[in-house]
Protein backbone atom coordinates (compact mmCIF):
# COMPACT_ATOMS: atom_id res chain seq x y z
CA UNK A 1 0.00 0.00 0.00
CA UNK A 2 1.32 3.44 -0.95
CA UNK A 3 2.23 5.99 1.72
CA UNK A 4 -0.59 8.32 0.67
CA UNK A 5 -3.15 5.49 0.85
CA UNK A 6 -1.88 4.50 4.30
CA UNK A 7 -2.09 8.10 5.48
CA UNK A 8 -5.63 8.54 4.16
CA UNK A 9 -6.71 5.25 5.76
CA UNK A 10 -5.23 6.17 9.14
CA UNK A 11 -6.56 9.74 8.96
CA UNK A 12 -10.08 8.53 8.20
CA UNK A 13 -9.88 5.85 10.91
CA UNK A 14 -8.68 8.33 13.53
CA UNK A 15 -11.17 10.95 12.33
CA UNK A 16 -14.11 8.56 12.47
CA UNK A 17 -12.99 7.33 15.90
CA UNK A 18 -12.82 10.93 17.14
CA UNK A 19 -16.22 11.65 15.58
CA UNK A 20 -17.69 8.59 17.31
CA UNK A 21 -16.35 9.59 20.72
CA UNK A 22 -17.38 13.19 20.12
CA UNK A 23 -20.81 12.00 19.01
CA UNK A 24 -21.34 10.09 22.26
CA UNK A 25 -20.29 13.11 24.31
CA UNK A 26 -22.39 15.48 22.20
CA UNK A 27 -25.45 13.26 22.46
CA UNK A 28 -25.21 13.15 26.25
CA UNK A 29 -24.64 16.89 26.36
CA UNK A 30 -27.60 17.62 24.06
CA UNK A 31 -29.81 15.26 26.05
CA UNK A 32 -28.90 16.91 29.31
CA UNK A 33 -29.38 20.44 27.95
CA UNK A 34 -32.71 19.81 26.22
CA UNK A 35 -34.09 17.67 29.05
CA UNK A 36 -33.19 20.28 31.64
CA UNK A 37 -34.75 22.97 29.52
CA UNK A 38 -37.94 20.90 29.14
CA UNK A 39 -38.14 20.34 32.91
CA UNK A 40 -37.50 23.97 33.72
CA UNK A 41 -39.96 25.27 31.14
CA UNK A 42 -42.68 22.95 32.48
CA UNK A 43 -42.09 24.08 36.07
CA UNK A 44 -41.92 27.76 35.06
CA UNK A 45 -45.19 27.43 33.14
CA UNK A 46 -46.97 26.24 36.31
CA UNK A 47 -45.30 28.91 38.42
CA UNK A 48 -46.73 31.58 36.09
CA UNK A 49 -50.25 30.41 36.87
CA UNK A 50 -49.54 29.45 40.48
CA UNK A 51 -51.00 32.66 42.07
CA UNK A 52 -54.39 32.08 40.42
CA UNK A 53 -54.41 28.42 41.43
CA UNK A 54 -53.35 29.19 45.04
CA UNK A 55 -56.05 31.87 45.26
CA UNK A 56 -58.70 29.38 44.16
CA UNK A 57 -57.44 26.72 46.58
CA UNK A 58 -57.47 29.20 49.45
CA UNK A 59 -61.04 30.18 48.64
CA UNK A 60 -62.37 26.62 48.48
CA UNK A 61 -60.82 23.17 48.67
CA UNK A 62 -64.03 21.45 47.60
CA UNK A 63 -64.63 22.79 44.08
CA UNK A 64 -62.52 24.34 41.35
CA UNK A 65 -63.16 27.96 40.49
CA UNK A 66 -63.72 29.33 37.01
CA UNK A 67 -60.37 31.10 37.11
CA UNK A 68 -58.60 27.83 37.98
CA UNK A 69 -60.54 25.98 35.31
CA UNK A 70 -59.49 28.47 32.66
CA UNK A 71 -55.86 28.31 33.79
CA UNK A 72 -55.86 24.51 33.67
CA UNK A 73 -57.77 23.95 30.43
CA UNK A 74 -56.68 26.98 28.41
CA UNK A 75 -53.21 27.38 29.82
CA UNK A 76 -51.37 24.39 31.25
CA UNK A 77 -53.24 21.41 29.72
CA UNK A 78 -53.31 23.08 26.32
CA UNK A 79 -49.52 22.75 25.99
CA UNK A 80 -48.84 20.00 23.41
CA UNK A 81 -46.01 18.60 25.55
CA UNK A 82 -48.40 17.74 28.40
CA UNK A 83 -49.52 14.12 27.94
CA UNK A 84 -51.53 13.95 31.19
CA UNK A 85 -52.40 16.38 34.03
CA UNK A 86 -53.91 15.86 37.46
CA UNK A 87 -54.80 18.73 39.80
CA UNK A 88 -55.10 17.72 43.48
CA UNK A 89 -56.12 19.70 46.54
CA UNK A 90 -54.42 19.54 49.92
CA UNK A 91 -56.44 16.47 50.90
CA UNK A 92 -55.41 14.50 47.84
CA UNK A 93 -58.80 14.82 46.15
CA UNK A 94 -58.89 15.23 42.36
CA UNK A 95 -59.69 18.86 41.62
CA UNK A 96 -59.36 18.50 37.82
CA UNK A 97 -58.71 15.68 35.35
CA UNK A 98 -59.44 15.28 31.67
CA UNK A 99 -62.03 12.61 32.59
CA UNK A 100 -64.74 14.46 34.52
CA UNK A 101 -65.80 11.18 36.14
CA UNK A 102 -62.57 11.12 38.15
CA UNK A 103 -63.05 14.58 39.66
CA UNK A 104 -63.60 14.62 43.48
CA UNK A 105 -62.10 11.11 43.78
CA UNK A 106 -59.70 10.55 46.61
CA UNK A 107 -56.09 9.98 45.78
CA UNK A 108 -56.30 6.28 46.61
CA UNK A 109 -59.36 5.74 44.44
CA UNK A 110 -57.82 7.70 41.60
CA UNK A 111 -54.57 5.72 41.83
CA UNK A 112 -56.53 2.49 41.47
CA UNK A 113 -58.50 3.79 38.49
CA UNK A 114 -55.57 5.55 36.80
CA UNK A 115 -52.27 3.99 37.97
CA UNK A 116 -49.57 6.60 38.37
CA UNK A 117 -46.14 5.55 37.01
CA UNK A 118 -44.07 6.97 39.90
CA UNK A 119 -44.38 8.27 43.47
CA UNK A 120 -43.27 11.77 42.51
CA UNK A 121 -46.46 13.30 44.04
CA UNK A 122 -45.50 11.99 47.47
CA UNK A 123 -41.95 13.27 47.04
CA UNK A 124 -43.16 16.75 46.10
CA UNK A 125 -45.67 16.85 48.97
CA UNK A 126 -43.07 15.87 51.56
CA UNK A 127 -40.31 18.15 50.26
CA UNK A 128 -42.67 21.05 49.33
CA UNK A 129 -40.50 21.48 46.22
CA UNK A 130 -41.02 20.53 42.53
CA UNK A 131 -39.90 17.00 41.77
CA UNK A 132 -39.15 15.39 38.38
CA UNK A 133 -38.90 11.62 37.78
CA UNK A 134 -38.33 9.83 34.47
CA UNK A 135 -41.10 7.37 33.62
CA UNK A 136 -39.59 3.89 33.10
CA UNK A 137 -39.65 2.54 29.53
CA UNK A 138 -41.44 5.63 28.21
CA UNK A 139 -40.31 8.95 26.75
CA UNK A 140 -42.02 10.86 29.58
CA UNK A 141 -41.17 12.85 32.67
CA UNK A 142 -43.60 12.97 35.59
CA UNK A 143 -43.39 16.36 37.25
CA UNK A 144 -45.13 17.16 40.53
CA UNK A 145 -45.28 20.85 41.56
CA UNK A 146 -46.64 21.74 45.02
CA UNK A 147 -48.74 24.90 45.37
CA UNK A 148 -47.75 26.20 48.80
CA UNK A 149 -48.12 29.34 50.87
CA UNK A 150 -45.65 29.90 53.73
CA UNK A 151 -44.74 26.21 53.72
CA UNK A 152 -48.39 25.06 53.74
CA UNK A 153 -49.19 22.90 50.69
CA UNK A 154 -52.62 23.80 49.36
CA UNK A 155 -52.54 21.60 46.25
CA UNK A 156 -50.36 19.78 43.72
CA UNK A 157 -50.15 19.84 39.94
CA UNK A 158 -48.95 16.47 38.56
CA UNK A 159 -48.00 16.42 34.89
CA UNK A 160 -46.65 13.78 32.53
CA UNK A 161 -44.52 15.69 30.03
CA UNK A 162 -43.59 14.09 26.70
CA UNK A 163 -39.95 14.00 25.58
CA UNK A 164 -40.89 13.61 21.90
CA UNK A 165 -39.97 17.22 21.20
CA UNK A 166 -36.68 16.76 23.02
CA UNK A 167 -35.90 13.64 20.98
CA UNK A 168 -36.56 15.58 17.77
CA UNK A 169 -34.31 18.41 18.92
CA UNK A 170 -31.55 15.91 19.80
CA UNK A 171 -31.82 14.28 16.36
CA UNK A 172 -31.56 17.65 14.65
CA UNK A 173 -28.60 18.62 16.81
CA UNK A 174 -26.83 15.31 16.09
CA UNK A 175 -27.39 15.74 12.35
CA UNK A 176 -25.82 19.18 12.55
CA UNK A 177 -22.97 17.71 14.59
CA UNK A 178 -22.27 15.05 11.94
CA UNK A 179 -22.29 17.64 9.15
CA UNK A 180 -20.01 19.92 11.16
CA UNK A 181 -17.67 17.07 12.11
CA UNK A 182 -17.36 15.90 8.49
CA UNK A 183 -16.69 19.48 7.42
CA UNK A 184 -14.00 19.92 10.06
CA UNK A 185 -12.48 16.56 9.07
CA UNK A 186 -12.27 17.66 5.44
CA UNK A 187 -10.97 21.12 6.35
CA UNK A 188 -8.19 19.48 8.35
CA UNK A 189 -7.58 16.59 5.96
CA UNK A 190 -7.18 18.52 2.72
CA UNK A 191 -4.40 20.86 3.94
CA UNK A 192 -2.68 17.99 5.75
CA UNK A 193 -2.84 15.84 2.61
CA UNK A 194 -1.32 18.59 0.50
CA UNK A 195 1.37 19.04 3.16
CA UNK A 196 2.09 15.30 3.08
CA UNK A 197 2.10 15.27 -0.74
CA UNK A 198 4.36 18.31 -1.10
CA UNK A 199 6.80 17.81 1.77
CA UNK A 200 6.94 14.02 2.13
CA UNK A 201 5.65 12.01 -0.83
CA UNK A 202 7.06 14.12 -3.67
CA UNK A 203 10.56 14.36 -2.11
CA UNK A 204 10.54 10.60 -1.55
CA UNK A 205 9.54 10.05 -5.19
CA UNK A 206 12.32 12.41 -6.33
CA UNK A 207 14.74 10.49 -4.14
CA UNK A 208 13.58 7.21 -5.67
CA UNK A 209 14.08 8.57 -9.19
CA UNK A 210 17.53 9.86 -8.24
CA UNK A 211 18.48 6.44 -6.87
CA UNK A 212 17.22 4.73 -10.04
CA UNK A 213 19.33 7.15 -12.12
CA UNK A 214 22.56 6.30 -10.29
CA UNK A 215 25.13 5.07 -12.81
CA UNK A 216 26.88 1.85 -11.87
CA UNK A 217 30.02 3.12 -13.56
CA UNK A 218 30.36 6.56 -12.02
CA UNK A 219 28.06 6.15 -8.98
CA UNK A 220 27.01 9.78 -9.45
CA UNK A 221 23.98 10.69 -7.29
CA UNK A 222 22.08 13.84 -8.27
CA UNK A 223 19.54 15.18 -5.76
CA UNK A 224 18.77 18.79 -4.88
CA UNK A 225 19.78 19.63 -1.29
CA UNK A 226 16.93 19.82 1.23
CA UNK A 227 16.92 20.92 4.87
CA UNK A 228 14.72 18.13 6.18
CA UNK A 229 14.83 14.41 6.92
CA UNK A 230 14.61 13.49 3.22
CA UNK A 231 17.55 15.78 2.52
CA UNK A 232 19.51 14.14 5.37
CA UNK A 233 18.74 10.72 3.93
CA UNK A 234 19.86 11.82 0.46
CA UNK A 235 23.08 13.26 1.92
CA UNK A 236 23.82 10.03 3.79
CA UNK A 237 23.14 8.04 0.61
CA UNK A 238 25.52 10.29 -1.31
CA UNK A 239 28.19 9.80 1.36
CA UNK A 240 27.62 6.04 1.17
CA UNK A 241 27.99 6.02 -2.62
CA UNK A 242 31.21 8.02 -2.33
CA UNK A 243 32.54 5.42 0.10
CA UNK A 244 31.51 2.63 -2.26
CA UNK A 245 33.14 4.48 -5.12
CA UNK A 246 36.34 4.81 -3.11
CA UNK A 247 36.24 1.13 -2.14
CA UNK A 248 35.75 0.10 -5.78
CA UNK A 249 38.61 2.33 -6.90
CA UNK A 250 40.83 0.87 -4.19
CA UNK A 251 39.84 -2.66 -5.10
CA UNK A 252 40.58 -1.97 -8.78
CA UNK A 253 43.99 -0.55 -7.89
CA UNK A 254 44.73 -3.53 -5.69
CA UNK A 255 43.57 -5.89 -8.43
CA UNK A 256 45.72 -4.09 -10.98
CA UNK A 257 48.73 -4.19 -8.68
CA UNK A 258 48.08 -7.84 -7.88
CA UNK A 259 47.80 -8.61 -11.61
CA UNK A 260 51.09 -6.84 -12.34
CA UNK A 261 52.76 -8.65 -9.44
CA UNK A 262 51.39 -11.97 -10.63
CA UNK A 263 52.59 -11.26 -14.16
CA UNK A 264 56.10 -10.50 -12.90
CA UNK A 265 55.96 -13.66 -10.81
CA UNK A 266 55.00 -15.83 -13.80
CA UNK A 267 57.64 -14.10 -15.91
CA UNK A 268 60.34 -14.97 -13.39
CA UNK A 269 59.11 -18.55 -12.99
CA UNK A 270 58.84 -19.27 -16.70
CA UNK A 271 62.19 -17.70 -17.51
CA UNK A 272 63.74 -19.95 -14.90
CA UNK A 273 62.10 -23.30 -15.65
CA UNK A 274 61.04 -23.07 -19.30
CA UNK A 275 63.48 -23.36 -22.16
CA UNK A 276 63.64 -20.49 -24.61
CA UNK A 277 62.44 -22.68 -27.50
CA UNK A 278 59.37 -23.86 -25.57
CA UNK A 279 56.06 -22.02 -25.52
CA UNK A 280 54.23 -21.37 -22.23
CA UNK A 281 50.72 -19.97 -21.73
CA UNK A 282 49.03 -19.15 -18.39
CA UNK A 283 45.23 -18.83 -18.34
CA UNK A 284 42.67 -18.31 -15.60
CA UNK A 285 39.54 -20.37 -14.89
CA UNK A 286 37.76 -18.65 -17.83
CA UNK A 287 40.62 -19.48 -20.23
CA UNK A 288 41.58 -15.81 -20.44
CA UNK A 289 45.27 -15.46 -21.28
CA UNK A 290 47.22 -13.90 -18.40
CA UNK A 291 50.81 -14.45 -19.56
CA UNK A 292 52.84 -15.93 -22.39
CA UNK A 293 56.57 -16.24 -22.89
CA UNK A 294 56.26 -15.44 -26.58
CA UNK A 295 54.85 -12.40 -28.38
CA UNK A 296 51.09 -12.38 -28.92
CA UNK A 297 49.33 -9.68 -30.93
CA UNK A 298 45.76 -8.59 -30.20
CA UNK A 299 43.26 -8.14 -32.99
CA UNK A 300 41.55 -4.74 -32.57
CA UNK A 301 38.70 -3.61 -34.80
CA UNK A 302 41.04 -1.43 -36.89
CA UNK A 303 43.05 -4.47 -37.90
CA UNK A 304 46.31 -3.01 -36.56
CA UNK A 305 48.40 -4.93 -34.06
CA UNK A 306 48.04 -3.67 -30.50
CA UNK A 307 51.14 -2.87 -28.45
CA UNK A 308 52.40 -5.75 -26.39
CA UNK A 309 53.18 -5.81 -22.70
CA UNK A 310 55.90 -7.71 -20.92
CA UNK A 311 56.05 -11.37 -21.73
CA UNK A 312 54.05 -11.03 -24.90
CA UNK A 313 50.60 -10.21 -23.40
CA UNK A 314 49.01 -7.17 -25.15
CA UNK A 315 49.11 -3.98 -23.14
CA UNK A 316 45.70 -2.92 -24.46
CA UNK A 317 42.56 -3.22 -22.31
CA UNK A 318 41.23 -5.98 -24.60
CA UNK A 319 41.61 -9.45 -23.12
CA UNK A 320 42.68 -12.46 -25.18
CA UNK A 321 41.02 -15.82 -24.96
CA UNK A 322 42.97 -19.03 -25.35
CA UNK A 323 41.20 -19.56 -28.71
CA UNK A 324 42.83 -16.34 -29.97
CA UNK A 325 46.30 -17.79 -29.36
CA UNK A 326 45.91 -21.37 -30.61
CA UNK A 327 46.11 -22.42 -34.22
CA UNK A 328 44.05 -24.88 -36.27
CA UNK A 329 44.77 -27.79 -33.92
CA UNK A 330 43.22 -25.94 -30.98
CA UNK A 331 40.66 -28.64 -30.18
CA UNK A 332 43.34 -30.99 -28.85
CA UNK A 333 44.61 -28.32 -26.47
CA UNK A 334 41.11 -27.37 -25.33
CA UNK A 335 40.37 -30.99 -24.49
CA UNK A 336 43.67 -31.14 -22.64
CA UNK A 337 42.80 -28.02 -20.62
CA UNK A 338 39.42 -29.52 -19.81
CA UNK A 339 41.09 -32.71 -18.57
CA UNK A 340 43.46 -30.62 -16.45
CA UNK A 341 40.51 -28.80 -14.85
CA UNK A 342 39.02 -32.16 -13.87
CA UNK A 343 42.35 -33.35 -12.41
CA UNK A 344 43.59 -30.40 -10.40
CA UNK A 345 47.30 -30.21 -9.59
CA UNK A 346 48.07 -33.17 -11.88
CA UNK A 347 49.96 -33.00 -15.15
CA UNK A 348 48.13 -34.15 -18.30
CA UNK A 349 49.86 -34.56 -21.68
CA UNK A 350 49.11 -34.89 -25.37
CA UNK A 351 50.61 -34.21 -28.79
CA UNK A 352 49.46 -31.47 -31.13
CA UNK A 353 50.64 -28.96 -33.71
CA UNK A 354 51.32 -25.44 -32.48
CA UNK A 355 52.53 -22.68 -34.77
CA UNK A 356 52.90 -25.21 -37.61
CA UNK A 357 55.27 -27.25 -35.49
CA UNK A 358 54.59 -30.64 -33.87
CA UNK A 359 54.67 -30.27 -30.10
CA UNK A 360 54.31 -32.31 -26.98
CA UNK A 361 51.85 -30.46 -24.70
CA UNK A 362 51.70 -30.57 -20.93
CA UNK A 363 48.99 -28.88 -18.87
CA UNK A 364 48.50 -28.57 -15.12
CA UNK A 365 45.65 -26.82 -13.32
CA UNK A 366 46.92 -25.18 -10.13
CA UNK A 367 44.14 -24.91 -7.54
CA UNK A 368 44.13 -24.38 -3.79
CA UNK A 369 41.07 -23.83 -1.61
CA UNK A 370 40.34 -20.12 -1.33
CA UNK A 371 43.13 -19.24 -3.80
CA UNK A 372 43.17 -18.19 -7.46
CA UNK A 373 42.92 -20.90 -10.09
CA UNK A 374 45.44 -20.89 -12.92
CA UNK A 375 46.28 -23.34 -15.72
CA UNK A 376 49.80 -23.63 -17.14
CA UNK A 377 50.12 -24.97 -20.71
CA UNK A 378 53.60 -25.88 -21.95
CA UNK A 379 54.37 -26.65 -25.61
CA UNK A 380 57.62 -28.58 -26.23
CA UNK A 381 58.52 -28.65 -29.99
CA UNK A 382 59.53 -32.05 -31.39
CA UNK A 383 62.65 -31.30 -33.36
CA UNK A 384 64.92 -33.87 -34.97
CA UNK A 385 68.34 -34.20 -33.26
CA UNK A 386 71.18 -32.40 -35.02
CA UNK A 387 73.51 -34.58 -37.21
CA UNK A 388 77.24 -34.38 -36.57
CA UNK A 389 79.63 -34.58 -39.58
CA UNK A 390 81.46 -37.85 -40.06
Amino acid sequence: MKLAAKWITWFLAVGLYAMFLGGIGSYKLFKWIFDERLKQESIDMVRVYAPTLIKGLARSQAAITLEEFDVITKGIAKDERIASLVYLNRYGEVRWFKDPGKITMSFDEFSKAVPLPTNVIQQAYESKLPRVVSVPDEALYEIAIPLAVRGDVLGIIDMQVSRAGVEALIRQAMQKYVILAVGVLMLLGIPLYFFLQHFVINPVLYLRDAIEAVSFKSLEFKFSPRKDEVGDLAHQLQVFLQKVKGEIAGAQMREKARGAAEQRWWQSILRTIVSKDHYAIVVDQDNTVLYTNFPVAAKPASGEAAPQGPGGVPASAAKLHLLDVLDTQQQDVLRLVGAALDRANQVVETDTVFRQEPCHVRAVHLEEEGEMRRTLILFEPKRAPAEFPS
